[in-house]
């Protein structure tokens, strides 16, 4: 195994925390790995790990050298990008968000993977924050503001909203004209935070300003297909991707309402951490989901 492999195993040891997750990202045998890294610390001739049973973490040396390494490596692979014109190889590692991913991206999966014969996907789905280093995962699809300011976020699209409640519920509380009206006795099905467990407010655009606002509701839910459901038993008032919702509309099962006043639409985005950003595989995969969302 020469230098650049041997680093390669040894930045993903330390990302993973674990010889064993390590060889399996990396296809390799737990005894190659453990072998690489013994290798590498002789020929260094400093203890670059500490290991237990359960555990296994950077030494001092261990951190400066990975950080080395990362640099290294992503010049070594820039470069190479630059002249090769090979497609990318290997497992990409992505977690999306799954409604969002059914939509947009599963239909078009058999054709991306037709153009990149070498490239296996491993997906995961989820709506939660992910160590993308610690576990292992490359890139994550996300709605909404990017909160991570330690992970490079890759704009890749903008998804309309709308506001709508069921025909009963419209009849039971008026149909709004303005903002100013939902103050009247209006309701809504509030969508809970998985980051801060509170309700996202409702938005609006007025003119040039965008309004907030928080609803009083009965029914609080953490999932997108409950949120719609929830909405179509005329509990209350909800916002959402329009996306989600043309069955409903086209049916008269949900009617927009304040379209006058849209809320603003939620940017989609690829995340990513700062050593993955010139990876092929990353690369190929974040340019594909941007034309999808164009």
């Amino acid at each position: 195994m020469d230098r650049f492999d041997a680093m390669r195993v040894f930045t993903r040891i330390v990302e993973r925390r674990s010889f064993t997750a390590a060889a399996e990202d990396l296809g390799m045998p737990r005894a190659t790995v453990t072998h690489t890294l013994q290798q590498l610390e002789g020929r260094l001739g400093t203890r670059l790990l500490n290991r237990t049973t359960r555990h296994v973490s950077p030494t001092l040396d261990g951190e400066a050298f990975y950080q080395r390494c990362l640099r290294l490596l992503a010049d070594v692979e820039e470069a190479e990008g630059a002249f090769r014109a090979t497609d990318p190889k290997g497992l990409l590692r992505v977690d999306v968000h799954g409604k969002l991913a059914r939509h947009f991206l599963f239909p078009a999966l058999p054709e991306f993977l037709t153009r990149h014969p070498g490239l296996d996907l491993n997906i995961s789905e989820g709506d939660r924050l992910v160590d993308l280093v610690r576990e292992g995962v490359d890139c994550v699809l996300r709605a909404g503001e990017p909160r991570d300011s330690a992970l490079i976020a890759r704009r890749v699209g903008l998804m309309p909203q709308a506001t709508v409640a069921s025909p009963a519920y419209l009849e039971r509380h008026g149909v709004p004209v303005t903002p100013d009206d939902l103050a009247n006795g209006h309701q809504a099905v509030n969508f809970v935070s998985s980051t801060t467990g509170r309700p996202f407010p409702f938005e609006f655009m007025v003119g040039e300003e965008r309004r907030s606002l928080t609803l009083p509701g009965r029914v609080s839910v953490a999932s997108a297909e409950s949120f719609t459901e929830v909405a179509r038993l005329g509990l209350g008032l909800i916002q959402t991707p329009r996306y989600h919702l043309g069955p409903d509309l086209a049916s008269g099962r949900l009617v927009e309402v304040l379209s006058l006043y849209p809320p603003p639409p939620i940017p989609v985005s690829v995340l990513y951490p700062h050593n993955r950003q010139l990876s092929p595989r990353v690369r190929v995969f974040v340019d594909w989901a941007g034309g999808l969302f164009r």
